[in-house]
């Protein structure tokens, strides 16, 4: 929230609403979240599909109802998971497998991460400047069956970013029927 105070409750920091003062309210439609801090606890909780950073903190809705602000740098990802109830208690987002077995099949940058805690993480990101303007990456897993949809890893958890291909996204050549047809329809529109 611009403009707000924040109150420290144990290790986390909640908002303070104070009349008068410019808040921006959290987005209204909010997926479920596993939030993995660098000193590996985690919190399970509700987050907007995008644009969450504020000041350098992420406002979050916990399964209590309170939003609480996670400061990013302490954040190793967010997963963005289909349930809670995963039955780990120390893997809720069960993301087992991390890597690609082969060439990824969606399209996008096939990147290789590597965080700060050592942990190698692939994933597909979109091919758009989101990737060098934002406070952090969004990938694809290479499994998509498993619980966790989508990740954010926040550019202060990074130790380093490899491209390692560009998947999909080359237009097809034209065959010669197509270019025939457009070249009629050029011609048919001087006369």
């Amino acid at each position: 929230m611009r403009g707000s105070q924040y109150v420290q409750q144990s290790s986390l920091l909640f908002p303070v609403w104070s009349p008068g003062r410019g808040v921006k309210s959290m987005s209204s439609s909010r997926k479920k979240a596993i939030f993995r801090k660098l000193s590996r606890d985690w919190l399970a909780g509700y987050l907007a599909a995008g644009d969450f950073v504020r000041d350098g903190r992420v406002e979050m809705l916990d399964l209590e109802g309170k939003v609480v602000a996670l400061a990013v740098e302490d954040l190793k990802w967010i997963c963005y998971v289909r349930d809670f109830n995963s039955g780990e208690l120390n893997n809720p987002e069960r993301l087992l497998r991390k890597t690609f077995a082969g060439r990824p099949r969606g399209e996008g940058l096939f990147l290789r991460v590597r965080l700060k805690d050592g942990e190698l993480v692939e994933g597909l990101a979109a091919n758009d400047a989101s990737l060098v303007s934002s406070d952090g990456v969004f990938l694809t897993p290479p499994d998509l069956r498993s619980n966790t949809q989508r990740i954010w890893i926040p550019k202060a958890a990074l130790e380093s970013l490899e491209v390692v291909a560009v998947v999909g996204g080359a237009k097809k050549p034209r065959t010669a029927v197509s270019q025939q047809s457009s070249e009629t329809a050029v011609q048919d529109e001087l006369f």
